[in-house]
């Protein structure tokens, strides 16, 4: 039988450089992801031109980008973030404590876009 029931604590890794994308489980409907960004540490503008991230923040604040001209809106714990296909996102981590989420991208094969320079706070 799969597994069907993940902690995500088991699956978050700091690191003093970028923050570690860590796969809890993946099928070609969807990746989940969890991501531990540290205090001062960015996930850069991206988006997904083929699926959708949603991120659900456990714990922690950020600063999130929501498009290419840089415009931006606060996130917290408990909050569920959604950035539909093709979208611009990235975040900033602007607390003191270790911004935690758990990133859902569906289908898995959704691609990737780097987007340089593009995080304007």
């Amino acid at each position: 039988m799969r597994e069907r029931i993940y902690k995500s604590s088991d699956f978050l890794v700091s690191n003093t450089g970028e923050p570690i994308r860590s796969v809890i489980t993946e099928s070609k409907e969807s990746a989940v992801i969890a991501w531990f960004v540290n205090p001062g540490q960015r996930i850069s503008a991206h988006l997904h031109p083929d699926g959708q991230d949603t991120w659900i923040i456990q714990s922690g604040i950020g600063v999130y980008q929501l498009d290419r001209s840089g415009a931006t809106k606060n996130i917290q714990a408990g909050d569920v973030v959604v950035a539909h296909q093709g979208e611009v996102h990235g975040v900033l981590n602007t607390g003191d404590t270790p911004l935690i989420f758990v990133s859902i991208v569906s289908p898995a094969l959704s691609g990737y876009e780097l987007l340089v320079n593009e995080f304007n706070y």
